[in-house]
């Protein structure tokens, strides 16, 4: 009977080396994974699709075509969601089933809605119908039954802590069920279970979580203890497989205290580069409302940093010619790095697409420019803002630095598109097709 080399990969997203290191004493299955563990660096930008995707394809942004939350038609001006339709290229997932190897996926972000693939698929993040979040569909049912929860309410969730405590133990239970519905058979070669609950946790508490003094501290402790116990379940299985086995786990970027907030729409207003029509929405669909952008607009932003020069090749409204916008661009570059706040430079880089996605497909749209904020500073990009730097409710922010990584063989990958690759790897598949 043929060996199977079962690889197993546990996702901690958002949680930061430094941070796992700190909670150890009190958190007994994280504090196991810290021997051999060392850190990974995120792909730019520092979100959390676009590294899940990097993982999921072996592949960097300019291949996948994942820039960020949200995608700009460039005729209507119209945002919308990214989702897994757009995903440009192909997945670990469908690599692996061409090859008869079997996955099983659990809360992998965008990965909405499912595809079909060789296994069973439960998407995540920004996953908002069950029905279209399962592969096969009658997972649908299975979870329904088991009151699987898709996302906690993070909206409400801002404004009330223990309203997003319990959201956040709810979907820590529905990820419980279902890796008891897809684990136990073992008629799987790849294991993916990605836990999102840290994430929600350090946007809205991180000080909470970091701060002993803070009233919601033994709150937070208590979620962090829930989510070490499943930690543990997923061990303890992954102990039980036979060899040969493999087991990663890793965050898709870092995290830290927020100083402020920095819109860079507004700072492009102020600067004379935007021009926002009147606005026609109330709310907090005012912030989503690019159609507001005027023609004779140089530069428009969409989060977290993402620069786009408004140009008559790349935009119905675009006014810049190609020769225009390089100008500009270096003139943008130059201010954004000279950009403070209480006297503390925000920029830690700006980066030229050039230099940071070579070889980018005809087909992608990739920003101009990328902006690398200096850690603390979580670049927005509203079109309803009326100034540059505040705070919206949040407490927290990534880091493209300090995500946790660690591989039971010993590997040290440089970022997220490195560790898709060491699963294809693993099971003998080059990374390019």
């Amino acid at each position: 009977m043929l060996e199977r080399p079962r690889l197993a990969v546990l996702g901690l997203d958002g949680l930061p080396l430094s941070l796992a290191e700190r909670l150890a004493p009190r958190l007994p299955n994280l504090a196991s994974l810290l021997p051999g563990a060392g850190s990974i660096r995120a792909e730019l930008p520092e979100l959390s699709p676009v590294n899940w995707t990097s993982l999921a394809t072996g592949e960097g942004p300019e291949v996948h075509g994942v820039f960020g939350f949200t995608r700009l038609d460039p005729a209507s001006y119209e945002l919308s969601i990214v989702d897994a339709t757009q995903v440009a290229c192909p997945t670990v997932f469908d690599r692996l089933g061409a090859r008869g190897l079997t996955s099983r996926v659990i809360n992998l972000p965008n990965t909405y809605p499912a595809r079909p693939l060789r296994g069973m698929l439960v998407a995540g993040f920004v996953a908002r119908d069950l029905e279209r979040a399962v592969f096969p569909p009658f997972l649908a049912g299975q979870l329904a039954r088991l009151g699987y929860r898709l996302e906690a309410d993070t909206t409400r969730g801002a404004a009330d802590p223990e309203y997003l405590l319990a959201g956040l133990r709810a979907t820590l239970a529905s990820r419980r069920a279902a890796l008891d519905l897809l684990w136990p058979d073992l008629a799987w070669d790849l294991f993916v279970f990605v836990l999102t609950e840290t994430d929600r946790l350090f946007h809205f508490l991180w000080s909470a979580v970091t701060e002993d003094s803070h009233p919601l501290h033994a709150d937070c402790l208590e979620l962090l203890t829930l989510w070490d116990k499943l930690i543990g379940v997923f061990l303890e299985r992954y102990a039980a497989l036979p060899e040969p086995k493999r087991l990663l786990v890793l965050a898709d970027h870092g995290f830290t205290g927020l100083r402020t907030e920095v819109d860079l729409n507004r700072w492009l207003v102020e600067a004379g580069l935007l021009r926002l029509l009147p606005p026609g929405r109330h709310g907090s669909e005012a912030e989503w409302e690019a159609a507001r952008i005027a023609p004779e607009s140089a530069a428009l932003a969409l989060d977290p940093g993402r620069i786009h020069l408004h140009t008559r090749r790349a935009f119905g409204r675009g006014r810049l010619t190609d020769a225009e916008a390089t100008r500009l661009a270096g003139e943008i570059r130059e201010a954004l790095l000279s950009l403070t706040f209480q006297g503390e430079r925000v920029m830690e880089q700006v980066f030229l697409e050039r230099e940071l996605y070579p070889g980018t497909n005809g087909n992608m749209s990739p920003p101009d420019m990328l902006c690398l904020a200096r850690p603390g500073f979580d670049l927005k990009a509203k079109f309803n803002r009326d100034a540059v730097f505040g705070r919206f409710g949040r407490d927290g922010t990534h880091t493209a630095g300090d995500a946790f990584f660690r591989d039971s063989a010993g590997s040290r990958p440089e970022r997220m598109r490195d560790a898709g690759r060491l699963i294809l790897s693993h099971f003998g598949i080059h990374a390019c097709p």
